[in-house]
C-alpha cells in the first residue's frame, strides 16, 4: 500500500522503530525533523491518549495534506503509584535523559517504602492518527513485565534496559528487536493501526 506517512516526533529512536514496523505499508516514513521550524506543542493532556491527539493534531495543521501518526507511551510502575506514567520523559526533571530517568527510577524503588514491594509495571502506549486536523482513527496497546534491579542490554531507548517483559528473563535492551517489536506496547498499537489500514485501503491517499 503506497503512501506517505509522517510522525510526529523528534526522536530518531521512536521513527526507527516505526519504520521497522510499519516499513511494507508506506513508501516514505518521516517526522518531524523535515520541519525544523515547528516548536512541539504543550502535552498538557492527563492521559497518554489525550497527548498523542494534541501531538497529531498540531502536526496535520502544519502539514495539512499528511497522513500523520502521533504516539504518547510511558512507563508504569505498581510500587510508585503508576509513575513515572505520561512524565516518563521528563520524569529526572526538565533536562532530563534516559539514563537520568533510569536512575531516577532505581533510586526512587531503592527507598525504604518502595524495596521490599513487587516491581511490576507495563508500558503502555496510545496512537492517534490524524488528517488536516482532524482525528481519523486511535489506538493502544500495553506490555506487562517487571522493572529489573540494574540495567542490561544496550538496544532500545528509554526505560528498555530495565524492563523485563512478562515470560522473558531479559529486558527489552537485551532482546533482538524483532522480538521485542512483536510484543512491545508500540509494537501492539501499530499492529491494530495496520489491521486498519487493511481495512481502509483508500485511507492513506483519501483521508478516509
Amino acid at each position: 500500500m503506497p503512501g506517505t506517512l509522517l510522525i510526529a516526533t523528534h526522536n530518531a529512536h521512536k521513527t526507527r522503530e516505526m519504520r521497522a514496523i510499519l516499513g511494507s505499508h508506506f513508501d516514505v516514513i518521516t517526522d518531524l525533523t523535515e520541519l525544523p521550524g515547528m516548536t512541539p506543542p504543550e502535552e498538557n493532556a492527563p492521559t497518554f491518549a489525550g497527548n498523542s491527539t494534541i501531538k497529531a493534531l498540531d502536526a496535520s495543521r502544519a502539514m495539512p495534506g499528511a497522513f500523520v501518526l502521533a504516539d504518547d507511551s510511558g512507563l508504569e510502575v505498581d510500587a510508585l503509584g503508576g509513575a513515572p506514567g505520561i512524565y516518563s520523559s521528563r520524569y529526572s526533571g526538565d533536562n532530563a535523559t534516559d539514563a537520568s530517568n533510569r536512575e531516577k527510577l532505581l533510586s526512587e524503588l531503592a527507598r525504604p517504602e518502595h524495596a521490599a514491594a513487587p516491581r511490576t509495571a507495563r508500558f503502555r502506549c496510545a496512537v492517534t492518527i490524524a488528517r488536516g486536523g482532524e482525528v481519523i482513527a486511535q489506538f493502544d496497546g500495553a506490555v506487562e513485565g517487571r522493572i529489573a534491579e540494574t540495567m542490561t542490554g544496550e538496544g532500545g531507548f528509554g526505560y528498555d534496559p530495565l524492563f523485563i517483559p512478562e515470560g522473558h528473563d531479559r529486558s527489552f535492551g537485551e532482546l533482538p528487536e524483532e522480538v521485542k517489536n512483536s510484543m512491545s506496547h508500540r509494537g501492539r498499537a501499530l499492529e491494530q493501526f495496520r489491521e486498519w489500514l487493511g481495512n481502509h485501503p483508500n485511507s492513506i491517499t483519501t483521508g478516509q
